[in-house]
C-alpha cells in the first residue's frame, strides 16, 4: 500500500509539473514594426528653389545676397535664456549646412549675442553656447569643422537698444557670416 501511494504521488508530481512547463509555454507573437519619428517640419516654408548647378558654380556667392533666397536670412532667435534652435530655424540651418558642403572653401562665423539682461560674464558663456548649438547642427548636417568657428559677443553688439522684451528678443541670436562679411 505505501509503494503504491508513493507511486501516486510521484505520478501526479510528474503530471503537475508537465502540466506547468506546459501552461508557461508562450507562442510568439508577430511584432508590429517600430514606429518611425518624423522629422519634417510641421509647416513647410514657401522657398525659392535654388538656382540651377550652372548658375551657382559661376558664383555660389550670389544665392548668400539673393533676398528671395533662404541663404540670405543669417539670423537664428533664441528663447530667454535658452540656446536650442527653435523648429523655426531648423530649415534656415540645414539650408547653410547644405551651401557648406556644396562649396567647401567657404567659411562662416557664428556670432552669438544675448539681451543686456545677466551679467556680462553670464551673457558671453550663453551667447557662446547659442553660437555653439548652431556650429553643431551645420556639422551633424554636414559642414566640416573647418569652416565653422563660433565666437560670442554677449550682450556688446545689440540690434535694439530699448529697454523691452520685444526689443530684447531681437538681441537674442546668432549672426551668420561667411568669408569676406567679417
Amino acid at each position: 500500500m505505501h509503494a503504491i501511494a508513493s507511486l501516486t504521488a510521484a505520478t501526479l508530481t510528474a503530471t503537475s509539473l508537465a502540466m506547468v512547463l506546459a501552461g508557461c509555454a508562450t507562442t510568439p507573437e508577430e511584432q508590429k514594426p517600430a514606429a518611425v519619428e518624423s522629422r519634417a517640419p510641421a509647416k513647410p516654408e514657401a522657398v525659392k528653389p535654388a538656382p540651377s548647378v550652372e548658375a551657382r558654380r559661376m558664383d555660389p556667392a550670389a544665392a548668400l545676397k539673393d533676398p528671395n533666397n533662404i541663404l540670405s536670412k543669417r539670423s537664428v532667435y533664441f528663447d530667454f535664456d535658452k540656446y536650442d534652435i527653435k523648429d523655426e530655424y531648423k530649415g534656415l540651418v540645414e539650408a547653410h549646412a547644405k551651401y557648406l558642403r556644396e562649396n567647401s572653401g567657404a567659411k562662416m562665423l557664428i556670432q552669438g549675442n544675448a539681451d543686456e539682461r545677466g551679467s556680462r560674464e553670464y551673457n558671453l558663456g550663453l551667447g557662446q553656447r547659442r553660437a555653439d548649438s548652431v556650429k553643431r547642427a551645420l556639422i551633424l548636417l554636414g559642414g566640416k569643422e573647418g569652416q565653422i568657428e563660433s565666437v560670442s559677443l554677449g550682450e556688446e553688439k545689440p540690434v535694439c537698444t530699448e529697454h523691452a522684451e520685444g526689443c530684447w528678443a531681437k538681441n537674442r541670436r546668432d549672426d551668420m557670416l561667411y568669408n569676406g562679411e567679417y
